[in-house]
């Protein structure tokens, strides 16, 4: 029988895509990358997924694992090979609130899983822009970010257990509710973060904390991404570490947020060079209660310390969000981010980590490299500033494959120096395997290859993603 027919005969033949159908699966959210897989498969559940697993292994075919196709690295992509769509899995299997977990399937959307907390009064402390798309397979082999990290770090600080479909078709039962566990290798981490390259992962259990009771939220002016850094570790001290976000959104950013998006406004008549995006949170009822005069003590904290800081010259302005309404409209200019960025092209994203102290030091050395290589560039910014993650895109006059890969090594060199990282929070996929190969510790690929090797021998699963070519020794 043809591959078709069995897929069919596994999952029905409504779940088996082919032609157009297959392709609107087969390109991320950028455009970058666009292929034609085989076919495109749904299976319904873990058991259905080993199936398919086992029966692409028999045949040597390539198995590429989607989830909500939100990836901006072209970690998806595929031409002729067969890929996995998680989007059935979708159950909330359980919530505790008792033991703050709640156990999922992967194809679960982030925004469901928020909803689904909130109505027990918890919160899943994950958020970015593309949470009513993305899934948590995606965010998991992704090893997500977003503007929460700074408080409650990435998806692997959130996950205690998962369940993995391994490239034979065997499942992996991971799915631990424990918060300690030493019992050998920590097998749950190697598959966080690997890109579908080492099994697909089809369930977890995530962990949930208090919903926060309040928010205070403020747009901030400033001179200096160092005078940023210091305001974040006064906040700090002064709320006991309630700083849930800190995001960055230079004088570039404010300019072309209000050409693309008139409508959302600016929080400041002039746009200053340094533009911070706060958010305090907490649960205790004396910082949420509102008090006599009806004000929320965690607002009127913020407060205090923003009128300090502006006292003393190291703020300039601050806009205090004192609804609800005002409160998204803050979040609305962040969230622009990816619309504003890919507006534009031909573009160069790049999504790097450096030591909280160095953001100003890879900008300002970046940009005395840059026109040297790149004459006409534009240059766009924004970052989860609190944890030195930074989002730096380079628009290019011309879109030459040669310029490309002369700013991403510039881009590089300058990380490298600061003892950053290339890859952030998006992943690999295809687009940083150059980076990988030049900047990535030879032994550390030795070791990774010779993982994905023992996993996955033929290497049939999410091939050429993540490791660049090269033998396992």
């Amino acid at each position: 029988m043809s591959l078709i027919s069995d897929l069919t005969a596994l999952v029905g033949p409504a779940h088996v895509l082919t032609g157009a159908d297959a392709t609107r699966l087969g390109h991320d959210w950028t455009g970058n990358y666009r292929g034609q897989p085989i076919a495109a498969v749904r299976p319904a559940n873990t058991a259905e997924v080993a199936a398919v697993v086992k029966l692409a292994a028999a045949r040597k075919t390539a198995v590429i694992p989607v989830s909500g196709n939100t990836g901006l690295v072209g970690g998806s992509f595929t031409d002729g090979g067969l890929l996995l769509s998680l989007e059935r899995l979708n159950r909330i299997r359980d919530i505790r609130p008792e033991a703050r977990i709640a156990v999922v399937e992967a194809g679960v959307i982030l925004s469901r899983l928020h909803d689904a907390a909130e109505a027990q009064g918890l919160y899943f402390p994950l958020w970015f822009g593309a949470r009513g798309s993305a899934m948590i397979s995606g965010v998991l082999s992704t090893n997500a970010g977003g503007s929460n990290v700074l408080r409650y770090g990435s998806t692997r600080a959130l996950c205690l257990g998962l369940e993995v479909v391994l490239p034979d078709g065997r499942v992996l039962d991971l799915m631990s509710e424990l918060h300690k566990d030493n019992s050998g290798y920590d097998l749950r981490d190697l598959f966080i973060g690997a890109e579908g390259t080492l099994g697909i992962i089809t369930a977890a259990v995530m962990k949930l904390v208090p919903a926060p009771r309040a928010h205070a939220t403020a747009a901030v002016a400033l001179d200096t991404l160092s005078d940023a850094l210091t305001l974040l570790n006064r906040l700090q001290s002064a709320s006991g570490g309630l700083v849930e976000a800190f995001e960055f959104m230079p004088a570039t950013y404010s300019r072309r947020l209000a050409e693309v998006r008139p409508d959302l406004g600016l929080p400041f008549a002039t746009i200053p060079p340094v533009t911070i995006l706060v958010e305090l949170g907490a649960t205790a009822p004396m910082l949420t209660d509102p008090d006599d005069s009806g004000a929320i003590p965690l607002t009127a904290l913020l407060q205090t310390a923003l009128a300090a800081a502006l006292e003393e010259g190291l703020i300039h302005d601050a806009v205090i969000a004192q609804t609800e309404t005002q409160r998204r409209a803050l979040w609305a200019r962040r969230e622009a981010a990816a619309e504003i960025t890919f507006a534009k092209r031909p573009f160069i994203d790049t999504d790097i980590a450096v030591p909280l102290d160095c953001a100003e030091a890879f900008l300002t050395a970046i940009h005395d490299r840059l026109p040297a290589i790149a004459p006409d560039a534009e240059t766009l910014t924004v970052a989860h500033l609190g944890d030195g993650n930074l989002h730096f895109t380079v628009f290019p006059a011309t879109a030459d494959k040669a310029l490309h890969d002369r700013v991403v090594s510039a881009i590089e060199d300058v990380v490298q120096s600061l003892r950053g990282s290339f890859s952030a929070e998006h992943g690999v996929g295809l687009s940083k395997l150059n980076s990988m190969q030049r900047r990535k510790d030879p032994v550390a690929l030795d070791v990774m290859r010779a993982i994905k090797h023992a996993l996955d021998p033929d290497g049939i699963m999410n091939p050429g993603k993540v490791l660049p070519a090269g033998a396992a020794k």
